[in-house]
C-alpha cells in the first residue's frame, strides 16, 4: 500500500502535467476502462448528496456526428472516440431521492436522525435558490466538479480530454435523446481518446495576482 506522501505526488505530477487537448487517435477508449473513469466522475461531491447530474457517454458514429455539429465543427467530436457530456438536473431536489438518504443511512455515513431531516432541508434550500433563479447554477456546478473529477482519472489513465466551449445546447440536448427538456442543462462536453498531439504548458499567472489572504486583492 503506497503511504499518503507517495499518493501526493502522484496526485500533484498528474495534476500539473494534464493539458486539454484537441487532436485525438481513432484507438477506442476500451469499455471497462471507460465505466471506471464514469465511475470516478461520479465519486464527486455534490450538494446534499442529491447527486444532481449525469453523463452521458457517446461512442456511436451518428451520436458524435450530431455532437460535432452542435459544436460548430470542432474537431473534438470528429476525431475522439468517445464523447461525454455532463447533464445538470437541477430539478433533482423535487424528485424522490430516497435512495441516496437509505444508501447512506446504510453505509453508516448518516446517522438515521440526518437522514431522516435531509428531505426537507434540501427542499428549503433548492426553494431558495429557485426564489432566487440559482437553481441551474448550483446543479451545473454540481456537474462541473465531476467532470473534473473524469479529467484528473483519465489522465492518470493515459487518455486525455479538454473541456470543450462553444455548443448549441438545444442540439446537444437533441443528439443525446433530450429535446425539449427545459428542466435540463447541459453543463459541459468533454472528448476522451488517445491524444494525438503534445502540448506544452502555456504557464499560470503569477500566484501574487490570483493568490490572496483574508480578503480579495493585492
Amino acid at each position: 500500500m503506497e503511504s499518503p506522501a507517495a499518493d501526493h505526488t502522484t496526485v500533484s505530477r498528474i495534476i500539473r502535467s494534464r493539458r486539454s487537448i484537441r487532436h485525438y487517435r481513432p484507438d477506442p477508449v476500451p469499455a471497462p476502462l471507460l465505466r471506471e473513469l464514469v465511475d470516478l466522475a461520479l465519486e464527486a461531491p455534490s450538494s446534499f448528496n442529491l447527486q444532481a447530474r449525469s453523463v452521458v457517454t457517446v461512442t456511436g458514429e451518428e451520436g458524435r456526428k450530431a455532437l460535432t455539429e452542435a459544436t460548430g465543427g470542432q474537431p473534438h467530436p470528429q476525431e475522439a472516440p468517445v464523447m461525454l457530456v455532463f447533464v445538470a438536473e437541477p430539478g433533482a431536489w423535487r424528485e424522490d431521492r430516497g435512495d441516496v438518504w437509505d444508501t447512506a443511512t446504510r453505509l453508516g455515513a448518516w446517522s438515521e436522525r440526518f437522514a431522516v431531516a435531509s428531505p426537507d432541508d434540501a427542499r428549503l434550500f433548492h426553494e431558495n435558490l429557485w426564489r432566487r433563479g440559482l437553481e441551474r447554477e448550483y446543479a451545473v456546478k454540481d456537474a462541473m466538479i465531476a467532470a473534473s473529477f473524469l479529467m484528473i482519472a483519465a489522465h492518470a489513465a493515459g487518455l486525455a480530454t479538454s473541456p470543450m466551449n462553444g455548443w448549441d445546447e438545444d442540439e446537444v440536448k437533441k443528439a443525446i435523446g433530450a429535446e425539449g427538456r427545459d428542466d435540463l442543462h447541459i453543463a459541459l462536453l468533454m472528448p476522451l481518446g488517445y491524444p494525438a498531439e503534445t502540448r506544452l504548458h502555456p504557464g499560470r499567472r503569477d500566484r501574487s495576482l490570483t493568490v490572496f489572504s483574508e480578503t480579495y486583492g493585492r
